[in-house]
């Protein structure tokens, strides 16, 4: 079933998870180990993130399984949709063709489209031989190559994508993604929900009529204080940072992070918003006790 449709079926707010695959080579228990206690909840799909190869010595080193192995390792165990992401950083149109195929080939009706992250050691991101610059393109091959088989989802920035101007900028980026062919949005995480209410309003009245899904991670630790503004530019509130100060162990932090995440979410889904998407960096202990409250 596509994500679109769940996501209009005027059924109850639900909970969307992110995992992120083990590195090649280790047990895919240890990422059923994340998995099996979440899935208790029924989420109606889950999203499984991609990665780019890395240039090691000269030679390129792939640190995760591929798209289709992860997948389908995924609809074996469980049943429910999976939502693998393809990205254009690394990969030709060529080789995203091949993976496209292959979804279909295997019974894949949502992918999640991203342009990725510079390569590794690079300042800023460049396209390979063949390969795309913006996400917009990536939707448009997936559209193209597949009309109407594939849900595509886009990510959001409620803080603006790093590189973009402004915030006004960024979402009109990100309106030619949905003209391009994107079903719905998820949002990068946020920690106050007036970034969230604002970057929903400015979108619909860019004209952006498809769902968005506000994304959410909880904080676990004194150091995603600096990290995650750091990786993800994003801002975390005042509020929450005395709050987390006040603490002397990571535990304090971690039910802090519990805390406040159920808050979010609670007013979240009283402004109804069809569902919330939870990046579990596939540690999902804190996660399942926030699950517990919310859902």
């Amino acid at each position: 079933m596509k994500v679109s449709d769940i996501l209009t079926a005027g059924r109850k707010a639900f909970p969307s998870l992110e995992f992120v695959p083990p590195l090649k080579g280790s047990d895919l228990d240890i990422l059923y180990r994340t998995m099996d206690p979440l899935m208790e909840f029924r989420p109606p799909y889950v999203n499984i993130t991609c990665h780019r190869d890395e240039i090691e010595n000269g030679r390129v080193v792939t640190k995760h399984p591929g798209t289709i192995a992860i997948t389908a390792a995924l609809l074996r165990r469980y049943r429910t949709e999976v939502v693998p992401h393809i990205i254009c950083g690394g990969a030709s149109r060529y080789q995203i063709e091949n993976v496209l195929f292959d979804l279909n080939f295997i019974g894949i009706e949502n992918v999640m489209a991203l342009r990725g992250e510079a390569a590794k050691g690079e300042a800023a991101f460049t396209a390979v031989k063949d390969g795309h610059t913006y996400c917009r393109e990536l939707v448009e091959q997936i559209h193209n190559t597949f009309p109407d088989k594939f849900c595509i989802g886009v990510a959001g920035y409620p803080e603006k994508h790093f590189e973009a101007e402004n915030l006004d900028c960024d979402i009109m980026h990100l309106k030619e993604k949905v003209d391009a062919g994107a079903n719905y949005i998820i949002t990068q995480m946020f920690f106050d929900n007036k970034v969230f209410f604002n970057f929903e309003k400015k979108c619909r009245q860019a004209g952006i009529s498809v769902p968005i899904i506000p994304g959410l991670k909880p904080v676990a630790n004194f150091g995603h204080l600096a990290k995650l503004p750091e990786v993800f530019s994003l801002h975390m509130p005042k509020e929450l940072i005395k709050e987390i100060q006040k603490c002397t162990t990571d535990d304090q932090v971690r039910q802090i992070g519990i805390e406040w995440c159920i808050t979010q979410s609670r007013e979240l889904i009283s402004s109804g918003v069809p569902a919330i998407h939870y990046y579990t960096m596939s540690r999902g202990r804190n996660i399942v006790e926030i699950l517990r409250e919310v859902f």
